[in-house]
């Protein structure tokens, strides 16, 4: 599945994503304790709140984000995870830390923290390059922020 990203004005946005973000503020500032206490407080379920809370962002977070976590699920081969990170350095991006899980079967897990201070694309074009990469089978955002 191709990623794309959209600044969306919040008028527009479903009230469950608007909820999603005061949830997502309200546990920032320490106004609450829980994420039950938070749902409860904007009157938003927790399954709504779980299903969008990687998915909506406010515009100011994410211009003053540097870090994001990709996963990727990639076939075991020689000089596989040194190829992928030369794309991702070539990128601009700083590798924050690397963990990869013992080969099972040809496929191994790697997940990647990256600083992309520096990053001289798009997230999106760092995505489809990393994509079209013949031994990655998958790679998702996990995360994004510091």
């Amino acid at each position: 599945m191709d990623e794309k990203f959209y600044l969306v004005r919040s008028d527009v946005l479903p009230e469950s994503m608007q909820k999603t973000l005061e949830v997502k503020e309200l546990l920032e500032r320490g106004k609450v304790s829980s994420i039950n206490e938070a749902v409860k407080k904007v009157d938003l379920s927790r399954s709504a709140f779980y299903k969008y809370r990687d998915a909506v962002f406010p515009f100011q977070a994410m211009v003053k984000e540097k870090m994001i976590t990709l996963f990727f699920h990639l076939e075991d081969r020689t000089g596989t995870l040194s190829n992928l990170l030369t794309v991702v350095a070539t990128a601009g991006c700083n590798v924050l830390t690397i963990h990869q899980t013992i080969p099972l079967q040809g496929k191994a897990n790697v997940t990647l923290s990256i600083n992309t201070a520096l990053m001289n694309i798009d997230i999106e074009e760092l995505l489809q390059q990393l994509k079209r990469l013949e031994f990655v089978i998958r790679v998702e955002i996990l995360s994004s922020g510091a």
